[in-house]
């Protein structure tokens, strides 16, 4: 168990569990929406992609060569201690996320009568999805947790951490500030919705549990939750 425990959290891992997903999002796209996928896309990878463009690396493989070559390089530094039995960590992974994902869901549903008695009407509504907005909540999954996570939250901790600020003061404030972001992202921009407190508070809460699984579990797996969350609550139970 320890040395599964391990090998969930090592980067090569991840790339192999993240690798499909990647690819089903952004051959999805393509194969449904052709020249016009980029209206099909919103979101952190709509915002990473308008970032690379301002700096003329606006290709539509940019951003996926980007993430996976990151992923290869930082496995590449951890080469020496990688599992032997990736398949299995693979098969755990999938375990894993469908599990947190239901338990996220399950917490949104219960999550009315806490917000009720501090005065916030909560309502979060899901909707039926076609194709297209089933692979908008896998790319939800792999682009949010690359920049509120991998990006934001350990930015944070880097540095924090350079400034001397002790882990067990620098983890809880990378950790609330990258919730945080999480949670206005999603009422910024030209496809951002009404801010509402019950939205802002659920998603924060929701990126808190994203962080620990992070951190706990590793990147794979937060991706993992995050896209089977989404895609639990607008196709399979909407």
């Amino acid at each position: 168990m320890k040395s599964y425990l391990t090998a969930t959290r090592h980067p090569w891992v991840c790339f192999l569990f993240l690798l499909p997903l990647l690819v089903a999002y952004e051959g999805g796209l393509l194969w449904l929406g052709g020249d016009q996928a980029a209206r099909l896309r919103n979101g952190a990878d709509a915002w990473l992609r308008w970032g690379l463009e301002v700096f003329g690396a606006g290709h539509v493989l940019v951003a996926p060569a980007i993430l996976l070559g990151a992923m290869l390089l930082w496995s590449w530094w951890r080469w020496a201690d990688r599992t032997q039995d990736p398949v299995t960590a693979l098969f755990g992974m999938t375990f894993e996320s469908v599990l947190f994902a239901v338990v996220l869901w399950q917490f949104s549903r219960n999550f009315g009568p806490i917000i009720d008695g501090l005065g916030i009407q909560l309502q979060i509504t899901v909707r039926t999805a076609p194709v297209a907005q089933i692979l908008t909540f896998i790319g939800a999954g792999i682009y949010e947790e690359v920049l509120f996570r991998l990006a934001l939250f350990g930015g944070l901790i880097l540095v924090l951490r350079t400034v001397s600020v002790p882990s067990g003061v620098a983890i809880p404030i990378a950790a609330c500030a990258a919730a945080l972001a999480f949670a206005a992202a999603h009422h910024v921009g030209p496809y951002g919705e009404p801010m509402r407190p019950d939205y802002f508070v659920f998603r924060t809460a929701a990126g808190l549990f994203f962080t620990v699984l992070f951190v706990a579990r590793g990147f794979g797996i937060a991706v993992g939750a995050h896209a089977g969350y989404d895609v639990l609550v607008g196709v399979v139970l909407a």
